[in-house]
């Protein structure tokens, strides 16, 4: 990454700069120890060279091959991307793959398909948020370990935005709200969760607000936005108000009309951490969800629900 010295940095050091833009010890001491890991216009230099109005520092945050040792296998797989820059790319995965590979799935993942994208050079999947292989949709994915520290900072103080298009069975009272409970890991699971209140062990508060947009033939079809992080939150959420997600066999029941959960991650939005740019990244609906509503919802179905 080049950066431009302005007024704000003129007569400080790179580690200054360094400090102010969030770079760990160990990423600091990373970039001392690369050849070229800091260069003050075109001229290599220490960190405690003194930088100037005008100035352009340039610091190596790519990865290298001995960061890339264990990366998935890259693997043409079809994907869409929705926003990409040299600091972040933003696929808008699909039903059906894995985000990280796993036991079964070591060749079909979201890390595998952007490994095929980016293999001509070396690249660390970073996601920063995640979705259940059945949940198609938006994730935000960092290049380079300076990004990807900034924002799990600023997923960890939720100021990242997600928000989510869900059909339930049945109808949430009232129409919109918050819920609010305790999601903990069964005991007899270590995929499933549930609903439960505060003081029984491994509970995590969870938190959701959802907003009714449309109802016909016994579904809802809702914009949903998980405040906190819990594993399955939308799906146990729903399932605790008796509405569970339409398609989801592990909280409710297969459907007919959807061979998944009906549950897609519509939009990011949130603060560039190298641009400072505000940003709302929408994924649009893939084509099974888009069937569901138009077939369900033809009187308030339109291709932007948001």
């Amino acid at each position: 990454m080049t950066v431009y010295i302005d007024n704000e940095f003129d007569g400080r050091t790179v580690l200054q700069l360094l400090s102010a833009y969030g770079f760990s010890r160990k990423s600091v001491s990373r970039l001392k120890r690369l050849e070229h890991g800091i260069e003050l216009n075109g001229a290599h230099v220490t960190v405690r060279a003194v930088l100037h109005t005008g100035d352009f520092l340039y610091l190596e945050t790519s990865d290298t091959e001995d960061d890339t040792a264990d990366i998935a296998a890259p693997a043409p797989l079809p994907l869409d991307i929705i926003y990409e820059d040299e600091y972040i790319v933003v696929p808008n995965k699909p039903a059906g793959m894995p985000t990280h590979p796993s036991h079964g799935h070591y060749n079909d993942s979201l890390a595998n398909a952007l490994s095929y994208i980016y293999r001509d050079s070396p690249f660390v999947f970073r996601p920063i948020n995640r979705l259940d292989r059945d949940t198609s949709g938006a994730v935000l994915v960092a290049k380079d370990k300076r990004t990807a520290s900034l924002l799990a900072a600023q997923m960890e103080k939720h100021g990242i935005t997600k928000k989510y298009i869900a059909v339930v069975n049945g109808a949430p009272q009232p129409e919109e709200g918050v819920i609010k409970t305790y999601i903990r890991r069964t005991a007899d699971s270590i995929i499933t969760r549930e609903a439960v209140t505060e003081e029984l062990p491994g509970s995590k508060e969870a938190v959701t607000v959802y907003k009714t947009l449309c109802r016909g033939n016994g579904m809802s079809a809702l914009l949903c936005e998980p405040v906190t992080g819990r594993t399955h939150q939308l799906r146990v959420h729903f399932a605790f108000k008796g509405c569970p997600i339409v398609g989801d066999t592990l909280y409710g029941s297969a459907s007919g009309s959807i061979s998944r959960q009906a549950l897609h991650a519509v939009s990011l939005s949130f603060v560039h951490p190298c641009t400072n740019e505000e940003l709302t990244l929408r994924a649009p609906l893939h084509e099974d969800m888009k069937k569901l509503l138009k077939e369900n919802f033809p009187e308030c179905y339109k291709d932007d629900l948001i």
